[in-house]
């Protein structure tokens, strides 16, 4: 192979391509991010395909997925991607600020709940900012920054940060939800220890929140049981009746600040400060990212606009951690 001919015949533009299709898995979702005609992209990648002398994809009728070599072009194509993007921030004086398109996920626990409450100030920050947001398990998350795949998560800390940077933003608490008219209703103070581990619901294994629970419970993971796969079915089968579960504080909001009761079978009662510190059992939620993003100041600076905007209820966190 002529590796200079091979050089000269690369351009970023096709490796934005073919990383837009191996993570979106469809050639035509990949040419609408792409803002260019589905052909033309299909015609660039097989260009591509050409030139490397391998085939970077399995195209079917019904999907697409990358062959294994395809698999170590794209993890490269996204570092080459990552550089650049450090080249032209050197190059126009940014100095690591955020412009572009900026990928933020949050773990389903938070999300639904978190992204109405900062997607204003976000907006009113970087108004030339394109915002693409996602969803996902704490491990899939972390895969995918690690991966490129995804700038920066928001979940819950610690979390393992070789190469990464994480900001502890606010402590959010739990609360208890457990059906309207239950035994503790009238108890005139909650701690863990009034829980009856027989009716603890939660949430099936991959969630955070779960080993979240288990651990402020002093419980090991249970094999048994009955699990929801999500916070709203979890909500659901406490308005059933089958039990009492930890609920974080933003989860108890629904629409406007409502409290979420489900046509008022669910109430929600909040624990006296029993664990380290003080404080009630909950979680500290973080802003992650790679530690050698080019827009690291960027990030701090998104980090600490999250700071400033802190949900009702929550209460500040102002550690940081870098690794």
């Amino acid at each position: 192979m002529n590796v200079s001919g091979t050089l000269s015949g690369l351009s970023l533009r096709d490796l934005e391509y073919v990383v837009a299709v191996a993570e979106l898995r469809h050639f035509g979702r990949a040419a609408e991010r792409c803002a260019v005609s589905q052909p033309s992209l299909s015609a660039q990648i097989r260009k591509l395909e050409e030139l490397l002398g391998l085939s970077l994809f399995e195209r079917t009728s019904r999907k697409v997925l990358l062959t294994p070599r395809g698999e170590a072009i794209v993890a490269q194509a996204r570092i080459v991607l990552e550089e650049a993007r450090r080249l032209l921030a050197l190059a126009n004086g940014s100095d690591g600020a955020l412009s572009g398109r900026l990928r933020l996920a949050a773990i389903q626990t938070l999300g639904p709940y978190l992204f109405p409450h900062i997607l204003p100030q976000l907006r009113s920050a970087w108004p030339e900012l394109t915002l693409i947001l996602s969803e996902g398990r704490t491990d899939s998350l972390l895969d995918e920054l690690r991966d490129g795949r995804l700038d920066a998560v928001l979940l819950a800390l610690p979390v393992e940060a070789d190469g990464l940077t994480a900001e502890a933003l606010f402590f959010e608490p739990f609360l208890l939800a457990h059906p309207a008219g239950h035994r503790l209703c009238g108890a005139p103070h909650l701690s863990l220890g009034d829980l009856d581990p027989a009716e603890l619901l939660l949430l099936e294994e991959g969630h955070c929140l779960r080993d979240q629970a288990l651990a402020a419970c002093g419980l090991s993971a249970r094999g048994g049981g009955v699990h929801a796969t999500g916070l709203e079915t979890l909500r659901h089968m406490v308005a059933a009746g089958a039990g009492c579960t930890l609920m974080p504080l933003l989860a108890t909001r629904g629409d406007e600040g409502r409290t979420a009761t489900v046509g008022g079978l669910v109430d929600y009662r909040p624990f006296d400060g029993t664990s380290a510190g003080g404080r009630p059992p909950g979680r500290v939620i973080g802003l992650v990212w790679r530690s050698s993003d080019p827009r690291d100041r960027g990030l701090r600076d998104l980090a600490a606009l999250l700071h400033r905007t802190l949900p009702p209820g929550t209460e500040s966190v102002l550690s940081r951690r870098d690794d």
